[in-house]
């Protein structure tokens, strides 16, 4: 009898694997999330790299960057970062700085958006295309369908993202060694933002996404909804911009907690309230 119980509270990898794949061959047919999959990555990747770098290997000089706000950003740099630009140029040291380090809050946009768009597609947009009823009396319990949609969120967000930054890594020393003549990129800041801050973001998104498509009866509705948590990734932006916190490897890895702790909390309550008799009610009313 007890070993029986145990079985029944034991998930079910297979049927995880088959909700989550599931999902990712919709998430394929809806368009405005494939393409933002697309164009958000190759813009904040290839868009913006190229024309600050071109711009400074063209003009050969620091003058495109001589912005009051970002001179206010580069005199306030930390002792810890500024030993990471010991001995190089104007021009290397206004490309490190935008490129390196102040460009990096705005590339953890990826994991958010990604993360919401797909996850609102799981959840919200079940409901939307009336197949919400047919999945919800399937076999695999209430655990079971809430990890296989979230992972189908989470995987490819974060997946997508370190893709994304190994590009972004050969589009910068590519275009950039004739200007610095050497392979100068990643800083190590970079790790602790893409191995441990952006997990937690896809985390967070996922977990605040679930919770919003619960009662959102679209999936826009659902995406816009959770594309508030932008907030948080503009936020740090802002504090680099005007040099009151900078994302050295220390800061990136107390974000990153607090970000998992914040992911933890909202994952919780959005596998609390995952419940496929108050959806099939929802979905009636």
């Amino acid at each position: 009898m007890i070993s029986s119980k145990k079985e029944e509270k034991m998930l079910d990898l297979r049927k995880i694997k088959i909700i989550t794949w599931k999902d990712l061959l919709e998430v394929r047919q809806n368009k405005s999330v494939v393409t933002s999959m697309i164009i958000v990555p190759l813009i904040f990747v290839v868009v913006i790299p190229l024309i600050m770098l071109i711009t400074a290997t063209q003009t050969g000089s620091a003058e495109a960057f001589n912005d009051p706000d970002l001179q206010v950003m580069f005199a306030n740099v930390p002792d810890s970062i500024g030993s990471q630009l010991e001995g190089m140029n104007d021009v290397q040291v206004m490309i490190s700085l935008m490129l390196g380090y102040l460009f990096a809050p705005m590339f953890l946009i990826l994991p958010l958006m990604l993360s919401a768009s797909i996850a609102a597609e799981s959840f919200a947009g079940e409901r939307e295309r009336k197949t919400l009823e047919g999945l919800l009396y399937t076999s695999a319990s209430d655990a079971e369908l809430f990890i296989g949609k979230a992972l189908s969120a989470f995987l490819p967000s974060v997946l997508i993202t370190w893709a994304a930054f190994i590009l972004y890594i050969i589009i910068l020393n590519t275009v950039g060694y004739p200007v610095f003549g050497r392979i100068w990129f990643p800083f190590p800041t970079w790790y602790a933002l893409m191995f441990w801050v952006t997990p937690a973001l896809s985390a967070l998104a996922v977990g605040a996404t679930v919770l919003i498509s619960a009662k959102a009866q679209t999936f826009m509705s659902a995406y816009q909804t959770s594309g508030s948590l932008v907030l948080l990734v503009l936020g740090l932006f802002a504090g680099q911009a005007t040099g009151v916190v900078y994302l050295s490897t220390w800061v990136g890895m107390i974000v990153g907690l607090v970000f998992w702790l914040a992911a933890g909390v909202l994952v919780f309550l959005a596998i609390q309230g995952f419940n496929r008799k108050a959806l099939l009610l929802q979905k009636a009313h």
